[in-house]
């Protein structure tokens, strides 16, 4: 019977609410990731720049892990190695938001650390002249202005996280495209579906891009610019 359907009835009575939900899925793993990942690689970026030898290996081994080794296999580490190893029920969706919050943030780590390192040295050396601690200077005068400068690269970063949760298809997590695979297999008209899947991702990347953009002309308009 939905074979005989038109491409907009096919797509308006089956297609897009089912898309809709895999969407949230796909928009809460990317927020939920994204914030964690933002979390954990400010920390890893700060270990990384740290003069505190023990702080810097672990930093780089962490980034180098999870840069040197596919995500796709680390969802899959994630979901069934861990729970045997530490003996945890382990969801898909924790499981999915663990791997991809993991891996965003070791790439978030090097963007955050780039960001750190361009800002002029002079600051630094003018903020102890002023009597600044390390500490005061680097979260009171380096780290405000690394956010301004950061936010391109960081978009993108998010842009690439939204793809990458199609991934955790892999562990039968109901987001975008394992919704889309599965309708497409049941009614057999995948173009239909391929086409609302790609542009749903497609508009999730523009709300970040939009989302971005003000917020980048906010921090300029606050910093004088």
């Amino acid at each position: 019977m939905e074979n005989s359907l038109s491409f907009w009835a096919f797509s308006n009575t089956i297609v897009i609410p089912r898309l809709l939900e895999g969407m949230a899925i796909t928009l809460k793993l990317t927020l939920i990731s994204g914030t964690i990942g933002f979390s954990i690689g400010m920390i890893i970026a700060l270990m990384r720049i740290s003069t505190i030898k023990i702080l810097n290996w672990i930093a780089l081994f962490y980034i180098t892990l999870f840069r040197g080794t596919p995500l796709l296999l680390q969802i899959l580490f994630i979901y069934f190695a861990i729970p045997t190893l530490i003996d945890i029920n382990l969801d898909s969706f924790p499981a999915g938001i663990l791997a991809l919050s993991l891996n965003c943030a070791a790439y978030l780590a090097e963007i955050f650390r780039a960001g750190i390192l361009s800002i002029p040295t002079g600051q630094t050396e003018a903020a102890k002249a002023l009597g600044l601690s390390r500490h005061q200077t680097m979260f009171k005068i380096i780290i405000p202005q690394t956010y301004r400068r950061i936010i391109p690269p960081v978009v993108n970063e998010f842009s690439a996280l939204t793809k990458e949760t199609s991934l955790v298809s892999v562990i039968s997590l109901g987001e975008l495209l394992y919704v889309t695979q599965r309708i497409g297999a049941k009614y057999l008209r995948p173009w239909e579906v391929y086409f609302w899947a790609g542009l749903g991702y497609l508009i999730i990347v523009l709300i970040l891009s939009y989302i971005a953009s003000r917020l980048e002309r906010s921090l300029l308009l606050k910093g004088g610019v």
